[in-house]
């Protein structure tokens, strides 16, 4: 073992004959790390006590959770030191990638193809000019974002990209691409997914949404308020958003199971040519009741709690004694 641990880690030194210390230097990546070893008299690893230069311990930041792991799994020392090397390799190779500046013409680039795509249509650039937010608007006027990462090696790498949307982003890139062509499909997409954008609005102005409370572009439920604590749960398919939705009515049996029976019966008047909000009406045969009934019965709520705390403040306890 003693050879193997000097052989790897020539600048590893014991400092005395029991071989309990050492003190030294281990490499990785061609860099030299200070490092301070103190065994038990029994030498097990598990107990061993480790000091290190603020270079070293700068970079297993982070990592010390899996340094300790490897610590109690170790079954000797020169098993252990490998074992930190390769985290340090990782904890390397990752600050390597955070930090690596990109060549002049990356800039070069980035400012040409900014330039050919309009720069009113940036919203976002951070200081290393690696993210970048791209506004686009589909033929409904609605606004979406389109978040960029590029890599140094930009064009070459594909970027990474991500958006609010109900479907996969999945974006083809070539070495030859540009940033116009990549918002180009962006706006593709948007395009494809206007019908469904536009069967969700209907929902949402004209119903009173339970859930979720703040729909997000992504979002492809909604639980829509019949009334009676009565509600239904709707999931609308991004692709085909106007075809017969999964359903689900919630609320007490009594008042669901008719519902239920009229949507099984009046199932196959389904029109795939009309709104999911006209459909639900005509199968179930009822009216959904409107944003404006939530918000009257939220003032009636306010206007019982203000009410009953105005009570509760101006009305003294009676308290009356038990013994007489």
């Amino acid at each position: 073992m003693e050879s193997s641990l000097v052989k790897d880690n020539p600048l590893l030194l014991p400092l005395n004959k029991e071989k309990t210390i050492y003190d030294g230097f281990i490499t990785v990546q061609e860099r030299d790390f200070r490092l301070r070893i103190l065994l038990p008299p029994d030498r097990q690893v598990k107990q061993a006590r480790l000091h290190c230069c603020w270079q070293l311990k700068h970079l297993l930041h982070g990592y010390e959770h899996i340094v300790k792991q490897r610590q109690q799994q170790s079954p000797d020392l020169v098993t252990f030191i490998l074992e930190l090397k390769t985290v340090l390799e990782v904890g390397l190779k990752s600050r390597h990638e955070c930090r690596s500046i990109p060549p002049p013409q990356y800039y070069a680039q980035l400012i040409s193809e900014m330039e050919t795509l309009g720069w009113g249509k940036l919203l976002f650039i951070d200081t290393e000019f690696r993210t970048l937010r791209l506004k686009a608007e589909d033929s409904s006027r609605r606004q979406h974002i389109l978040n960029i990462k590029l890599k140094s090696k930009h064009p070459v790498d594909a970027p990474e990209c991500s958006a609010d949307l109900p479907v996969p982003l999945a974006m083809t890139w070539t070495p030859q691409s540009t940033l116009e062509q990549l918002h180009s499909q962006f706006l593709l997409l948007l395009e494809s997914l206007t019908e469904f954008w536009d069967v969700l609005d209907e929902i949402d102005s004209k119903t009173w949404i339970l859930e979720p409370e703040k729909p997000s572009r992504s979002d492809t439920m909604r639980r829509i308020a019949i009334g009676n604590n009565t509600s239904i749960k709707v999931e609308v398919d991004p692709r085909h958003p106007k075809m017969l939705p999964e359903c689900c009515l919630l609320g007490a049996e009594h008042v669901v199971t008719p519902l239920r029976n009229k949507l099984n019966a009046n199932m196959h008047l389904w029109n795939p040519d009309s709104s999911v909000l006209h459909n639900l009406r005509d199968v179930l045969e009822i009216e959904f009741p409107s944003p404006a009934t939530h918000e009257k019965s939220t003032r009636s709520l306010i206007r019982c709690a203000m009410t009953l705390a105005a009570a509760s403040h101006f009305t003294r306890p009676v308290f009356t004694s038990l013994l007489r």
